[in-house]
């Protein structure tokens, strides 16, 4: 089986959303784009597709329309290794959308992002209950994550 493609439904922007992604995102490529023609549901020679890769993950931008909306019940997550990361992600990828509780944030084409540090989930693997509990009663008062905040939770739990 080859490796899934992730597709992006956008009213018109897809453009404008795969030239965004690849300015945050450094080993972003842009791939194959696609335009209607004749007799075809967009506007002839308008975008229908644009390929997009970052970090690995393939992605297809759709140009089809005001019948489906993005929703956080799907979100792509951001691994960051610092808070310099966290901090880069966070601010662009918010820029002119909306930040929400826990890391969670939607960007300006109403895709849903996590922003989180990339050993959140060995740390609470790791941890006993207690320190589980105090990671995420931090992680639930915080919008954007800090990790020194959340290793001093686990700490304090030890």
């Amino acid at each position: 089986m080859r490796p899934f493609t992730t597709c992006l439904w956008f009213d018109g922007k897809a453009e404008e959303a795969v030239q965004f992604y690849a300015s945050v995102f450094p080993d972003a490529r842009i791939g194959h784009t696609a335009r209607y023609g004749r007799n075809m549901p967009g506007k002839e020679g308008s975008v229908m597709t644009i390929e997009l890769e970052l970090n690995g993950q393939k992605f297809l931008a759709l140009n089809a329309g005001p019948h489906f909306r993005f929703t956080p019940a799907i979100s792509l997550m951001v691994n960051c290794e610092t808070q310099e990361e966290i901090d880069r992600y966070w601010q662009t990828l918010s820029e002119g959308g909306e930040t929400q509780q826990c890391g969670w944030l939607k960007d300006r084409f109403g895709v849903s992002w996590q922003v989180v540090p990339s050993d959140l989930p060995h740390l609470m693997g790791r941890a006993s209950p207690a320190q589980s509990q105090k990671i995420m009663e931090a992680v639930m008062t915080m919008t954007k994550l800090d990790i020194a905040t959340l290793k001093q939770a686990h700490d304090r739990a030890a």
